[in-house]
């Protein structure tokens, strides 16, 4: 009996634990996904978002849309401030007055609205030659940014190749044509610069005399005139097809145009250049061995707004279809979009929205509702411009839907910090549910957001990839998480992984490359070439490189043939900033100089083998900071002030790039890149906090308490120590030693200068980051900063072109200005930093040191420099911004005006390390003793004491082994 009370009662517990787990964790079944529709996706996304431009539609929702137009001339505006504008007669072929609006500085006019309403924006605009970026302005209505997306319109410019023909070099490669920029006069409407949404922005604007002020934020451009008008409805195919019925249109005669993709007469972008695919023998042109010109697009041809255009010539009136060699490989489990114009207008509404779903392999695309039903295009006889843009089409919703989530998740992420920290106590419950009461209804809302952006993604391309993968990964957290809010603080490291994954599928999914051979236009229903090669094109191919790879050279990039005067120039970056190089030389240097040049792609790691055999070349380019000098030391490279024009040409650099290659009176590398510390700021978060981006140290310690306080941090620094023989001194330690007139050496520079007061006191503030405030040793600053850990670091400035490009969730929610600094009792701040560089370097024996002078000369004057940094950032986009040494190559950079002034004042203030006999001892011997204040709790003075009789020991043995006094 006893036996059975017992039985029982462990059943009735069994079937409580069953009943309580089943409840704790809602199936999907019970909890289906509410958004399906991409309709739906529109009222999900932004909903809380008072500036966003769903809330201000939403807000007009019920107001008229006007049929008329109300046109504003450029010069008839009536107020201009901050800058230099102009009114000129006839620019650049204009049938009229124009006003240039230079890069700085706020234009408005006044608007004669007769009617309220909503109103589209176009602009005829030219762009006036500049630093050749995209053109950026704000707009304001009666003083105020209407919505976000406003903040900042891009207008583009417009590129072509610069020769007519693709050229060879004199092996038979060819080379990729420089793009140069076409200007011409372009209407075009105010739309959102980020793509989210492909219609043009509606404003509202109120009966009367209203304001409309443009602000430049970069470059400058022309101004016609300025309409507010209604966009026009593009009728639908079918209704297209009543058209052409009515009209008695018919299909052309046969005949077959095709056009390859290389030939596009004008583009959007420089990075749109044709480029060189070796994927299929199928290509054209093809060469088993050599390089061609061949396809153009790939992932080049991604951002959302990014057009190529091609010119095609009809023989007669007719019908025709058009269809497309393509290859869609980078985007599995979702699909590219391209929306299609003939001579500027949208045929039929489905071009708006072309989609190329994922394929390995080339595919020949005909436009059209399905396989047998071909979209007829009615072409008269003559010249057609074929335009296709990128658009993120259906996805748009999608990512406005994701961006938003990732934001309310990163927001409910640091809330939930604030409580634990980012090191929660396991063994102690935080009863989060109690103290963040909207937790688990973020989790639960946001996770039936995400799973139908997944459930859409499936459907609409019919697989699973690992586009929805991580959308499903933060599906379950999420549910699991709000069913068990207990174990929330011990998930948050993998919560915050899973929202960084938000961040990048976003980045990812907003890219929509495709890659194009030809275009053909057809009668409907010809048959078309096949896209792939046949099998024994393919054995061709294969057998072929083969034999290629035996005696072909591919370390020589561009010309080989040899002048008179030649030189040899070694470059350890990638094939494509090689390629831009050498076609630089090929285009400038050599033609002007006769000297020919050849270029070598190397490992960095051949130099010193190579010099000591004998074997080394004449320039080094690309060299680290302790390179040169430590050649000089064994008499290895240049002198380059025994050359008469050394004092002009160190003009172009500030002292701090040239102070690590002087060394015994001489100079022995030329800068190329200088990079230097800025402070970086969340400007949404710090708003929050009530902080302003520290201006002094004492702000920072302010700053770090109430940072800490909710349990966020500050950056500051540390090198990575996995290369410590070349590790040089920490920036942080830097800054605080040269803003007290601290240095790193005597003046005589035989000892160290590590052991004065001013040293001391410096380690001992940099050591006190790491012990009293306990800032972590290693971060990924990047990451950190998105998520809002770190709404505020001291980083590289090249961090900017990073952030820029890798963070899209956070854009406009952060900037950058000058360090922090040490006050002087008159009340003035120092904010001195240390730089970093790289240089180009002459060897001792190289053969023509005059042509190799000359080289170097080049190499680093102002206008090659802008032109490489300009090549780099159109070839790979703005994360390869250029961090030029030269001083006016840098201002024709393409910052913005903000960015830039920022920079400058920077700059001012950055000092070199110098470069000595046993100096890599300094940064590796200051990070051991950091290391043992901050890990074994050494005594600060004494340990930097200790390693400062290290670094001693080794700079005398150094200079008696080169016999210096």
């Amino acid at each position: 009996m006893r036996s059975r009370k017992k039985k029982g009662l462990i059943l009735v517990l069994v079937l409580a634990l069953v009943l309580s787990i089943w409840t704790l964790y809602p199936s999907r079944d019970r909890n289906p996904g509410t958004v399906h529709a991409l309709e739906d996706f529109e009222a999900v996304s932004g909903t809380e978002d008072s500036f966003s431009y769903e809330h201000y539609l939403t807000a007009h929702d019920n107001t008229a849309k006007p049929d008329e137009i109300v046109r504003i001339e450029g010069e008839s505006y009536v107020q201009a401030e901050d800058g230099e504008f102009e009114v000129v007669q006839g620019y650049a072929g204009l049938d009229g007055n124009a006003v240039i609006t230079p890069e700085t500085g706020t234009i408005r006019w006044d608007v004669p609205v007769q009617v309220s309403g909503l109103y589209n924006i176009r602009i005829h605009y030219y762009p006036v030659e500049g630093k050749s970026s995209g053109i950026e302005r704000r707009l304001e209505l009666n003083g105020k940014v209407p919505f976000r997306g406003a903040d900042i319109l891009l207008f583009d410019r417009v590129w072509g190749n610069r020769e007519d023909n693709v050229r060879q070099d004199d092996r038979g490669n060819e080379l990729r044509p420089r793009q140069v920029e076409q200007p011409e006069w372009q209407l075009t409407s105010f739309k959102d610069s980020a793509g989210y949404f492909e219609e043009p922005f509606q404003f509202y604007f109120e009966k009367g005399s209203q304001k409309l002020s443009l602000t430049s934020l970069r470059e400058s451009m022309a101004i016609d005139y300025i309409e507010l008008y209604q966009e026009s409805e593009v009728p639908s195919y079918a209704e297209l097809e009543q058209t052409y019925a009515s009209l008695g249109l018919k299909q052309s005669a046969p005949v077959m145009l095709k056009v390859q993709g290389e030939e596009a007469v004008s583009k959007s972008s420089p990075t749109l250049a044709p480029i060189s695919d070796r994927s299929s023998p199928s290509l054209e042109p093809y060469n088993v061995s050599k390089i061609r010109m061949n396809a153009i697009g790939g992932i080049n041809w991604k951002l959302p707004g990014e057009w190529i255009e091609w010119e095609i010539d009809v023989p007669e009136d007719g019908l025709y279809q058009l269809a497309l060699k393509v290859k869609q490989d980078q985007l599995r489990g979702i699909y590219a979009t391209r929306s299609l114009t003939i001579n500027g207008e949208v045929p039929f509404k489905e071009m708006k929205r072309i989609r190329f779903n994922y394929s390995p392999a080339w595919q020949t695309q005909v436009l059209g509702s399905g396989e047998d039903q071909p979209y007829q295009f009615h072409l008269e006889k003559g010249k057609h411009r074929i335009r296709m843009t990128v658009t993120l089409g259906d996805i748009a919703p999608l990512l406005r839907t994701v961006e938003s989530s990732v934001l309310e998740l990163n927001e409910m992420y640091r809330k939930i910090l604030m409580i634990t920290s980012n090191s929660p106590d396991p063994l102690r419950d935080y009863q989060l549910e109690r103290r963040i009461p909207e937790m688990m209804e973020v989790f639960e809302r946001q996770a039936d957001t995400l799973r139908s952006v997944a459930d859409y993604l499936e459907k609409a391309t019919g697989e699973q990839s690992d586009k929805v993968a991580v959308l499903h990964a933060m599906v379950l957290q999420l549910e699991d998480m709000a069913a068990r809010p207990e174990t929330v603080p011990k998930r948050l490291d993998t919560f915050k992984i899973n929202v960084g994954g938000l961040g990048t599928w976003i980045l990812s999914v907003r890219e929509q490359p495709i890659t194009l051979d030809y275009l053909v236009v057809s009668p409907p229903g010809e048959s078309l070439p096949k896209a792939e090669a046949s099998t024994v094109q393919q054995v061709k191919h294969e057998l072929g490189a083969y034999v290629a790879s035996y005696t072909e050279d591919y370390d020589s990039i561009g010309n080989v043939e040899q002048k008179k005067d030649a030189i040899t120039v070694w470059i350890t970056t990638g094939r494509d900033q090689a390629q831009v190089l050498k076609g630089m030389i090929d285009d400038s240097f050599t033609p002007d100089t006769d000297v020919s040049v050849q270029l070598r792609l190397v490992p960095p790691n051949i130099l010193l083998p190579a010099t000591l055999s004998g074997e080394g070349p004449d320039v080094a380019m690309q060299m680290g900071e302790d390179i040169p000098v430590n050649y000089a030391m064994r008499n290895a490279t240049a002198d380059l002030s025994q050359f008469p024009d050394f004092e002009e040409i160190s003009g172009r650099f500030r002292e701090s790039g040239l102070t690590p290659y002087r060394y015994n009176d001489g100079v022995y590398a030329l800068p190329e890149q200088q990079h230097f510390p800025m402070l970086f700021y969340r400007k949404d978060i710090l708003n929050e906090l009530g902080l302003e981006p520290p201006k002094t140290w004492q702000d920072v310690y302010n700053a770090i308490a109430v940072l800490q306080k909710h349990n966020m941090e500050f950056y500051l620094p540390i090198e990575d120590t996995l290369n410590n023989a070349n590790l040089v001194p920490n920036s942080t330690f830097a800054m605080l030693l040269y803003q007290n007139d601290g240095t790193f050496y005597t003046e005589d520079q035989k000892k160290s200068a590590l052991d004065s007061e001013i040293s001391m006191d410096a380690f001992k503030r940099w050591t006190q980051f790491y012990t009293n405030y306990k800032f972590p040793l290693k971060a990924d600053f990047p990451n950190r900063f998105r998520t809002g850990e770190m709404p505020i670091g001291i980083a590289d400035y090249t961090t900017y072109n990073m952030l820029t490009v890798m963070a899209p969730e956070i854009r406009n929610l952060w900037d950058f200005t000058i360090v922090p600094g040490t006050q002087l009792p008159d009340g003035s701040i120092r904010h001195e930093v240390a730089s970093a560089t790289s240089a180009v370097m002459m060897l001792e024996n190289a053969d023509n040191k005059e042509a190799a002078w000359k080289f170097m000369k080049w190499w680093t004057a102002e206008q090659t420099q802008i032109e490489y940094g300009r090549e780099m950032e159109g070839l790979m986009g703005a994360a390869a911004r250029y961090p030029t040494a030269n001083i006016e190559a840098l201002k024709q950079l393409p910052w913005p005006v903000k960015d830039y002034q920022n920079l400058e004042k920077q700059w001012e203030w950055v000092q070199g390390i110098p470069q000595l006999p046993g100096g890599y001892f300094t940064g590796r011997h200051l990070d051991n003793a950091f290391r043992k204040v901050v890990n074994a709790n050494e005594n600060p003075r004494e340990a930097l004491s200790d390693y400062v009789l290290y670094i001693d020991d080794e700079i005398e043995l150094k200079r008696k082994e080169f016999n210096l006094k």
